[in-house]
């Protein structure tokens, strides 16, 4: 298993999370995270907000830092 490979496997999980992270979003309601009780893990719906949007941007700078890597090709030699 090459670097290449490792790299592009954690992009695709970078990007499925980031798929699900949004869809938990909730602007107007409870959204998607109300379906499994996500919301009562949180202690409120503020803790609940900020801590998916550190997630979100977290798993977006991962996303977009190993996009630039791996299109510009600079793991192989």
């Amino acid at each position: 298993m090459t670097i290449t490979t490792v790299m592009q496997v954690l992009w695709a999980l970078s990007a499925l999370g980031l798929i699900v992270l949004v869809l938990l979003h909730s602007p107007k309601g409870d959204g998607l995270g109300g379906l499994g009780g996500q919301a009562q893990l949180f202690t409120s719906t503020k803790s609940a907000e900020v801590t998916l949007n550190r997630l979100t941007w977290a798993l977006t700078a991962i996303f977009m830092g190993l996009t630039v890597v791996l299109s510009a090709n600079w793991l192989t030699s």
